[in-house]
């Protein structure tokens, strides 16, 4: 179908990336669980672009630039670490007061499109993974409109189980907010998870 070789796979194999927990995937819950379904969505968007600018890259070949410049690469890995590391601390520091119904308060969807965009610009590996993805799937005699197929699925699938995380990790956010010391904990797991990524990013650019 489209011109793609073992499509159910294809599909199947682009369902279980997603079902992988990754820095992502906590970015998007933890702007749900801030600001609502608004920030979320605004997570996902950033997260897709970035995505899709990474599927772009690996079509025109950055992969093959990046594997002959290993300086940038590992600057770009260094950079995305820190980054993470850095949000994760912010959410450690974050003060969740018991005795207030005080909000969280109020960003756009832009603002945290931005960061979960930053966030899956820093891993620069995601590009090597979309060379390696697509010619798994591609036939022989497939044409260039092809990958532009394969790309849409990718970007299809990931919105639709991201939108799903997102309205799921509201209704949980919103039974949360009544219990503090729940909020608190969720809060620093996500923090400690947070720069768990980090770390292991940056432990694998070594």
């Amino acid at each position: 179908m489209f011109e793609i070789q073992n499509y159910a796979s294809f599909v199947a194999a682009i369902i279980v990336f997603q079902l992988i927990p990754g820095a992502g995937t906590l970015v998007i819950l933890n702007a749900t669980a801030r600001n609502g379904i608004g920030a979320g969505l605004g997570s996902v968007w950033g997260t897709l672009v970035g995505d899709f600018v990474y599927m772009v890259a690996a079509v025109a070949g950055l992969a093959a630039v990046m594997n002959a410049n290993p300086v940038m690469f590992k600057w770009l890995q260094w950079f995305g670490a820190a980054y993470i590391c850095w949000m994760g601390f912010q959410l450690i520091r974050t003060s969740v007061d018991k005795g207030s119904n005080t909000e969280e308060p109020v960003k756009t969807g832009s603002v945290y499109f931005r960061q979960a965009f930053t966030v899956s610009l820093t891993n620069p590996k995601v590009v090597l993974f979309f060379v390696a993805f697509f010619p798994l799937f591609l036939r022989v005699d497939a044409s260039p409109v092809t990958l532009g197929v394969m790309m849409a699925h990718v970007t299809v699938i990931s919105f639709i189980y991201q939108a799903g995380l997102v309205f799921i990790g509201n209704v949980v956010a919103r039974k949360l907010s009544a219990l503090p010391y729940a909020r608190k904990l969720a809060t620093r797991l996500a923090g400690v998870a947070l720069i768990g990524f980090g770390v292991k990013l940056a432990l694998g650019n070594r």
